[in-house]
């Protein structure tokens, strides 16, 4: 399982402390961890709600057996996503800023904010007649199908396997009528946690010296982004679709134009899934 929504570093600035043995000090930034662990979850709880958020734990020892210790790289990929989860559950539960773009007829309402300066972020609330594991389904163990429902994805490849919770993926967007960002592809680190009452799923751009940007296309960034699904009034047959978009499109686009064009790319993902879910399992 994914670790809690926390800081993971803590200060130790008592000059006695400073001084301890090597074992002492490791013992004391523990204890140091685990406060501001418990602090911030604190925190997220009084925002968010216990159900949204105590699926999003940190593991127990016997939990971890996703990366070998021994391979760096898979290691550090694992960290970028699980730091990407909590940088945006960080931007959903700060309540300050957001502004209502769009309410549409069946209920589907974007909001938006700006974070850093100027970029701008996008949170659709939607709710889907699936259960949280169909969704799971269709939107982590089957990505590399998504093309086959998704017109505006040309195709999803998984390039790594970093343990079940964590994946590497090369995506390349369709170029469709009306596609106002125009053709881009995405190397990024997914990562997800399952719960009884939550599922997250978060991710973010990741660089790979073994998949450098391919020339004549423009690779954009997205995240730190996270989707939450947990089940909508007790009915495990309906879930509630919180999407954070956070996407740098890259390339030299208006503000204005990418600002149009990301709610508008959430609302057409959103129909498309659940034209998606009305087929069922013709799909697979």
């Amino acid at each position: 399982m994914l670790p809690a929504v926390v800081k993971l570093c803590c200060g130790i600035s008592y000059p006695h402390l400073r001084n301890m043995a090597g074992l002492q000090r490791t013992a004391v930034a523990v204890i140091g961890q685990e406060i501001t662990h418990l602090q911030h979850m604190r925190h997220i709880q009084s925002h968010m709600g216990m159900d949204a958020v105590s699926a999003y734990r940190e593991p127990r020892k016997e939990d971890r057996k996703t990366v070998p210790a021994k391979d760096k790289q898979m290691m550090s990929i694992q960290q970028q996503g699980q730091e990407a989860m909590r940088k945006a559950l960080d931007i959903l539960e700060d309540k300050d800023g957001w502004t209502t773009e769009t309410t549409e007829r069946n209920g589907d309402v974007i909001c938006s904010k700006v974070i850093n300066g100027d970029r701008r972020v996008f949170r659709l609330e939607a709710d889907l007649d699936a259960s949280m594991e169909e969704l799971y389904d269709i939107l982590f163990v089957k990505v590399e199908e998504m093309h086959q429902w998704n017109p505006s994805i040309q195709h999803i490849k998984v390039l790594k396997h970093v343990g079940p919770e964590t994946i590497v993926t090369h995506e390349a967007s369709a170029q469709t009528a009306g596609n106002l960002i125009g053709q881009r592809d995405f190397l990024s680190v997914r990562h997800s946690c399952k719960h009884k009452s939550c599922i997250y799923l978060g991710g973010a751009a990741i660089q790979l010296e073994c998949f450098p940007p391919q020339k004549g296309v423009v690779r954009a960034e997205d995240g730190p982004t996270c989707i939450i699904i947990k089940p909508l009034d007790k009915d495990s047959r309906r879930s509630r679709f919180t999407w954070l978009l956070n996407l740098d499109v890259k390339g030299w686009l208006p503000i204005s134009i990418v600002n149009q064009a990301l709610p508008r790319a959430q609302l057409d993902f959103t129909q498309h899934l659940r034209t998606r879910l009305t087929l069922g399992t013709t799909l697979g």
